[in-house]
Order: structure tokens, then C-alpha cells, then sequence
């Protein structure tokens, strides 16, 4: 008998079954297309780049040496007594003429008293010889005159007087004129001899002013070698200095420059001078150097002053000196970490527009320390890829990191 429409419809098995399947099939596509919009997109890697600059390049090689003193001398007396007084002592600065000791010559003083008595015995002497100079000339006047009377006389009056008397009249005149002359010349030597006493007095004041020993030059004493009452001998092979001085305002630095560098160096340039005690730096320049390179070191010596007015550098401190052997202005330069290849045929990996990579052979140049210059095959602007490039390929997209040559992250 059929039932009522208003009564609820009893399921079948094989419907059931049916719509259990359904269900398991709808489930399984949920999950599959859950588990497909989880999956992550693969991301480009950030690799380090720099891009490639126009700057200038210096190549420089770093050359050792010590500070020596400008000047260096050992002050020595130039005449022997004894050390009176000592003015000066190790560490002290002096000024150029300041006085370094003072001697004391007993015997010097008696040369002076000698000299002066043999300066007034010949200027006694040249008066003496005035005074004779003078007598002659009157005994030749009055010669003179008696001759020229008596042989007026027999001009004007033969026979009146005797030819003998006019004879022995004109032998009388001329010996009064050589006496004249005679007394000429002993005045001269009575003059030279005064000047010769003079000049011997002029040497022993000279003398007696070494009795002060003066400084050559400003400087610091840097050793002494004698005490007040010290015996210093001069002149002699075993002489012994008063003190060391030594020229500290100005330091000299004699680098041995190899011989392909030599070319280069240039009188005037400016070098920094670098003192690794001190972590400090200071200006130099380059002075005077040998000219010649030396056969067994094949190094040129080249000497570079450095300004020392406050006296903080110290003979004897190392320093270091960046020499500028080749320079290059205006170029193409790239970080030396970017390049890869071979020597003879380097190559750069170049980020493009939509960042994959293109390997690329370059020509490089000259380089310093950190940077290379590119001759051929990258233009400035570019990007390259800065560091290691082992799991890099190219064709890879990547994204990159630009790191300026100066180090800032951009």
C-alpha cells in the first residue's frame, strides 16, 4: 500500500553509498587546491654589486725608513784649554750663536800682552824712523843748497872757486839724497812691521773668541761629552767634543726607491708620511735624492724632509711613506673583488636591467689597493657583481645590492 506523500522517503543502501562518495571527492579537491595556493614563489637572491665609476687612480708603494736629524754634528772647541763653564746639558734647546761652554786659556792671555808690547815697540819704531826721515831731508836740503851756490859761483866767476870744492859739495848733496831714501825704506818697515803686529793681535783676539763655544745651529742637545774643568785638546786626532747637537725642527727620511720606480720620483711632490707608533700622519716632501741607482740594491736613495716645529717626532721613529708611482685620471674603475677569469683574460659578471646576469670579458689597467681601472668591455654605470661569484651563473635573475667603492650600502 502507498504511503502518504507527507511522510519522509526511507534512503536506499545504494543511494547512500552513493553520496558518501561525492562527499570524499569534494573534500579532496578542497584540500588539493588549499595545498597548491600555499606553496611559496621563488624568490631572486640578493647578491653584493657596485656599479661601475669614473675616478681617478693612483698606484703607490709603501717605503720604510727612520727619522734621521736634518743636521747632526759634533760641536768640538777649536782651540785646547779648559772647561770653564758648561752652559748646556742633554734634552736642552738652543737658538743658533747661544753659547755652549766657556774656556779658560791662561797662556792665550799672555800671547795678548806680548802682541800689544810688540804693536807699541814698532810703532815706536816708525816714529823713530819719521824723525830720521825728517833729518836726512834737512841735511839734504842744506847740501843742496851749498852745492847749487858754489857751483853758481864758478858759472858766474871762473877760477874764483876751486873746481875740487864744487866736486866735493855735489858728493855731499848726494849723499844726503840716499840717506833720504835709505830713511824712506826704514819707515816702511817700520809700518809693516806695525801692521804685522797688529794682524798677530787680530789672530789671538780671533782665538780667544773660540774660547766660547757656540752652537752651529738651533737644535737639542742630544749627548755631552765633557764636565766643568774637562781638558779639551784641539787640532789633535783624540780631541773630544763638547756635545751632540742635532737639528730636530726638520727630519730627513732616505727611502731606498726600487729601480722601476725611479722614473717617477719627482723633486717637490707631496707624500704622506705615516707614523705607526703615533697613528698619526704628517706631511713631507720629497727633497733631493741620488740620482743614481745603487748596482748591489738596484734601490735609488731619495730623501724626504718632514716639518717637525713642535718636536713631536723623534730620530730614530719608523715611518712609513705611500709613494704615487703611476696615476690615472678620469677612468673607469670597478671594486678588484668584482673581477674573475684568468690574468691574462679577467672578466666581470654585469647585473642587467631585469637583473640577470651576463659573464663578460673586460680589459683591465692600472690598480691600487682596492680598485681596478677598466680599459675596454664595461661602460660607467654598469653593475657588477661584487664577491664571490661561485653558485652564480649566467642567465640568473638576481637582485642586487649596490655597495658604493667608498663602502655605503645604496
Amino acid at each position: 500500500m502507498t504511503q502518504s506523500s507527507g511522510l519522509p522517503t526511507r534512503c536506499t543502501p545504494r543511494l547512500a553509498a552513493g553520496a558518501a562518495v561525492l562527499c570524499i571527492l569534494i573534500t579532496g579537491c578542497q584540500r588539493g587546491k588549499v595545498a597548491a595556493d600555499s606553496t611559496p614563489t621563488a624568490t631572486p637572491p640578493v647578491v653584493a654589486a657596485a656599479k661601475a665609476e669614473i675616478s681617478d687612480l693612483r698606484r703607490s708603494i709603501i717605503l720604510t725608513a727612520e727619522f734621521r736629524p736634518f743636521q747632526e754634528v759634533n760641536v768640538m772647541a777649536k782651540v785646547t784649554g779648559y772647561i770653564k763653564k758648561l752652559h748646556v746639558d742633554v734634552g736642552d734647546r738652543i737658538q743658533p750663536g747661544q753659547m755652549i761652554a766657556e774656556l779658560e786659556i791662561p797662556e792665550m792671555l799672555d800671547d795678548q800682552a806680548r802682541a800689544d808690547a810688540a804693536i807699541k815697540r814698532t810703532q815706536a819704531e816708525v816714529e823713530r824712523s819719521r824723525d830720521e826721515l825728517r833729518r836726512t831731508e834737512s841735511a839734504h836740503e842744506i847740501a843742496h843748497i851749498s852745492y847749487k851756490r858754489l857751483a853758481d859761483v864758478l858759472k858766474a866767476r871762473p877760477g874764483l872757486v876751486a873746481q875740487q870744492e864744487v866736486d866735493n859739495a855735489q858728493n855731499r848733496d848726494h849723499v844726503a839724497e840716499a840717506q833720504i831714501a835709505s830713511s824712506k825704506s826704514a819707515l816702511a818697515v817700520a809700518e809693516e812691521q806695525v801692521r804685522v803686529s797688529q794682524a798677530e793681535r787680530v789672530k789671538l783676539n780671533t782665538l780667544y773668541a773660540y774660547s766660547k763655544v757656540l752652537a752651529p745651529f738651533a737644535g737639542v742637545v742630544t749627548k755631552r761629552y765633557s764636565d766643568t774643568g774637562a781638558m779639551i785638546l784641539a787640532g789633535s786626532a783624540s780631541a773630544t767634543p763638547v756635545v751632540q747637537l742635532c737639528q730636530n725642527n726638520v727630519l730627513r727620511l732616505i727611502f731606498p726607491v726600487p729601480e722601476s720606480a725611479v722614473s717617477r720620483i719627482r723633486l717637490g711632490t707631496t707624500v704622506q708620511v705615516r707614523v705607526p707608533t703615533l697613528d698619526r700622519s704628517f706631511p713631507g716632501r720629497v727633497a733631493r735624492y741620488a740620482d743614481k741607482v745603487d748596482r748591489a740594491t738596484r734601490t735609488m736613495d731619495t730623501e724626504v724632509d718632514v716639518p717637525n716645529p713642535n718636536l713631536v717626532l723623534i730620530p730614530g721613529m719608523y715611518a712609513e711613506v705611500s709613494l704615487g708611482v703611476d696615476e690615472r685620471k678620469g677612468v673607469v674603475v670597478v671594486p678588484l673583488q668584482s673581477l674573475g677569469g684568468s690574468e691574462d683574460a679577467p672578466n666581470v659578471m654585469v647585473v642587467k636591467g631585469d637583473g640577470r646576469l651576463e659573464l663578460r670579458t673586460v680589459e683591465t689597467g692600472l690598480q691600487d689597493s682596492s680598485r681596478s681601472e677598466i680599459v675596454s668591455g664595461l661602460e660607467a654605470g654598469e653593475v657588477v657583481v661584487n664577491g664571490s661569484r661561485g653558485r652564480l651563473n649566467a642567465g640568473q635573475t638576481v637582485q642586487p645590492k649596490i655597495i658604493s667603492l667608498e663602502g655605503d650600502v645604496k
